[in-house]
Order: C-alpha cells, then structure tokens, then sequence
C-alpha cells in the first residue's frame, strides 16, 4: 500500500496552501495537520487502499507477498508465507496496518507454524524492526533510510525489502479506479464538510494515485505514513478544532475505527468484500445521518458489530 517518502499534499485552489518539501530533514512533516484549520463545520477522514481503492489485494498479493518471500529467504515454505503475509494484512484485525508492524507479526506468526518448524525452515526473526519501532513515532521509508543511514546495518535486509516493495507497486498499480459511488459521496461530503486523506500509505504513491483519478480536488490534504499515525492525523487536524461529533472517519480496517475512537470520532466502516454495498450506504443513508446528528449509538454500533464479524484476530492454524 505505499511508494517512496513524501509527507503531505496541499491543492492550490482547494485549501490554497502548499506544504514545503517533505523529505527536507529540517521538516516538521505533521506541521500542515497542525496548521490545518476548518472551513466548514464538519470533518470526515478518509483512508485510501482498501477503502477508497479496491487495491489491497493487488498491492498485497502481487507487491508485498512476493517480495516478503524473495528478501526473507522464505521460497521453501512459500505458499505458507504467502498465506500468512494475506492473513496479517488482508484477513484479520490488522488489516490496513503499516508495513513494518505487519512484516513483524506476519514474521512471528510464519516462524511458530507447524509446517515451517517440519521442513526446518529458519525465518528471519524481527528484533531490530521491533526495536526501531519502539522508538520511532513516524514509521515510514525516509525514517527507515535515515535510520540505516546513522548505521544501524540489522535494518539492510528491511530496507531492501521496503524499496523492493516501493518499486513492485509503482510498477504494477496502476489503472486502479475508485468503487463505484465513491467519486458521488466525495462530492456529497464536500457540500457539508472538510475532507482528508488520512492513511498509513506512503504520500507519493497516495498522490499518484488519488490525482490519477482526477479526485485529489476532492481532498483538502493527503496525509500519508510519513505524518504519524492515523490517530496523530485526526488528533492533529481535527480534535479540539470541531465538536467530536462532527468528525467522521471512513475506513475498510480495525485501526481505523481505533484511530476514530481514540480522537472520540465516530467511525463508517467500508467493509472488506462488500465495498460497493457500504459506499452506497454511506452516500444515500449514512451521511446523512452524520449531518443530522443521529448517527451515533445505535446506528453507529450496529455498523460495527457487521464490521468486527468478517476480520478475525486468529488464524485458522
């Protein structure tokens, strides 16, 4: 779900604000979420892969999944690193996760099953991921080359798979339209509310993608990886500058609603396998509802319940 580094994207004669260059080391690269300030009374956060994009699985099976397996060492027990790698990042609670925290448990699940332990296979094992994540609050490729850069030589073989990665999506993704009735509801939020990208997607590949389609107008910033966390977006942009109840974020996974939840927002669920059904939902009932102040409660909870049914949190093996 991501390319090369880059931090965010203002659109001249949307919000009429351009963002200085995000790979400058001098950047604050959250600074244009600080800075953002409301035009309207209403905000709704938006994810892209998976949620505006039906891309996740292009991305993942044939970017991710492959290069995991080239770098990893994992070709003797591929068609289980394959399996786990579409665990980690399409079916289950982590769906939508930023890559390095999925490279790690889909690491950690991969060396503990059984078939892996049979065939003797030794899988990499993720301790200096782990600890850089510790330590590091915006997980993305330019911190990772920085890191590398300082010298921490344990984080190559990460790198090169991420770069691996990077390169695989911008040469494979492509012409990879919107769902049906996202471009409509786009239009409908802007009549009655801020909008913005908010994702753990690398800004390039975010940019590429939302101005292929024509609906990055639509969007008054693309907040990618490089800004922090979907929660640090939200709490950035649009905690404390609108009424909790007026901030709405749309998303296909479970660090989405989180993200909502810990800004007290409330959260649209795009659910996976059934994308065109939850669009048209959002556009003809949903958004309404969040306009005339009833979507939390009852509503909101019932959306939820559909949601947490389809992403398990344990594999079947």
């Amino acid at each position: 779900m991501e390319i090369d580094p880059g931090a965010a994207f203002g659109f001249d004669g949307v919000n009429n604000v351009q963002f200085p260059d995000a790979n400058s080391p001098t950047m604050d690269s959250a600074q244009a979420l600080k800075d953002f300030k409301p035009a309207k009374e209403f905000f709704v956060g938006i994810d892209s892969d998976g949620c505006v994009f039906d891309s996740m699985e292009i991305k993942h099976k044939e970017c991710f999944a492959p290069m995991f397996i080239k770098h990893f060492g994992l070709q003797p027990v591929s068609k289980y690193a394959r399996e786990t790698w579409d665990f980690v990042n399409l079916y289950s609670r982590t769906r939508g996760a930023n890559r390095f925290p999925a490279l790690s448990r889909a690491l950690s699940l991969l060396r503990e099953r059984p078939q892996v332990k049979a065939r003797q296979v030794k899988v990499p094992d993720s301790a200096a991921v782990d600890e850089w994540m510790k330590r590091e609050t915006k997980l993305g490729n330019a911190t990772l080359a920085a890191e590398v850069k300082r010298g921490n030589t344990a984080l190559l073989q990460v790198k090169a798979w991420s770069d691996a990665v990077n390169h695989a999506i911008e040469d494979i993704v492509k012409g990879v339209p919107p769902f049906p009735l996202v471009q409509e509801t786009l239009v409908k939020i802007n009549g009655f509310a801020d909008a913005m990208v908010i994702s753990q997607t690398p800004a390039d590949a975010l940019q590429r993608e939302w101005s292929e389609h024509g609906i990055e107008r639509r969007v008054k910033l693309i907040a990618g990886q490089e800004m922090g966390t979907k929660t640090d977006h939200l709490r950035l942009a649009a905690a404390g500058k609108y009424p909790a109840h007026r901030i709405l974020m749309i998303g296909d996974a479970p660090g989405d609603r989180q993200a909502a939840k810990a800004n007290g927002a409330l959260f649209y669920p795009i659910n996976p396998g059934d994308e065109e059904a939850s669009w048209q939902r959002l556009l003809e009932e949903g958004l309404d509802r969040f306009q005339q102040g009833t979507y939390a409660g009852a509503y909101e909870a019932g959306l939820i319940k559909e949601f947490d049914a389809r992403l398990p949190e344990h594999p079947h093996w």
